[in-house]
């Protein structure tokens, strides 16, 4: 059996083609593939989870609102994001949905803690905050044992489109993203540091990021 990772970097891609990708690697996939991990980001949109409801949408205007098949409430994506879609065997690594996230969260403030930034996560609230404010979205979904969907890491980002809605089904919550609190951040460093972390994180050597 597969321990190896593999971590491809993707660029900016449409939110429902990379959707599509997502099912059809975690429906088709056998137990000897290797796991995958895809950094991308989106153009603007809203997605809502499978729990999402409609009054956490306040004023989405031009940006579309697409129904996901993931946990949680509504989120906003767009470019200056960094996206991670963690497709993990759980049961080959023996680990729980739980346990999952928190090693998804713990991996976010680990790179946090790169740049100088307190993070942590909440017990109720899945995400990664600083000072109260959300820096980084959870949503998961978990089909034949194995996860798809991930986590969202606000980089370097226009933040406004998130007063377009209740972030995560809170009303009021404030948003921040890293270049806000280091004005050293870049995303090209962002992704390895992410990559790194998520690998050692899920108990995995250091992968090379494919490009593609």
């Amino acid at each position: 059996m597969s321990k190896e990772l593999i971590v491809r970097d993707i660029g900016l891609v449409e939110y429902e083609k990379t959707w599509e990708e997502m099912k059809d690697f975690t429906q088709t996939r056998t137990k000897e593939q290797p796991d995958q991990i895809w950094l991308l980001e989106h153009p603007p949109l809203f997605t809502q989870g499978q729990a999402g409801k409609e009054e956490h949408l306040i004023e989405t205007g031009d940006i579309p609102v697409i129904q996901a098949d993931r946990g949680g409430q509504v989120t906003y994506h767009g470019p200056g994001q960094l996206i991670a879609y963690v497709m993990i065997d759980l049961k080959r690594l023996g680990m729980g949905v739980r346990e999952l996230v928190s090693a998804l969260e713990n991996a976010v403030a680990a790179v946090l803690k790169k740049y100088d930034i307190d993070a942590y996560p909440k017990p109720d609230a899945p995400g990664v905050y600083v000072n109260e404010m959300k820096v980084s979205s959870l949503g998961l979904r978990v089909r034949r044992g194995c996860s798809f969907h991930g986590l969202a890491l606000n980089v370097d980002m226009d933040l406004t489109p998130f007063l377009r809605i209740n972030p995560c089904g809170y009303q009021g919550l404030q948003m921040i993203d890293m270049k806000r609190l280091n004005s050293t951040v870049l995303m090209s460093d962002v992704k390895k540091d992410m990559a790194l972390e998520l690998a050692t994180h899920l108990g995995f050597q250091s992968p090379m990021i494919q490009k593609g």
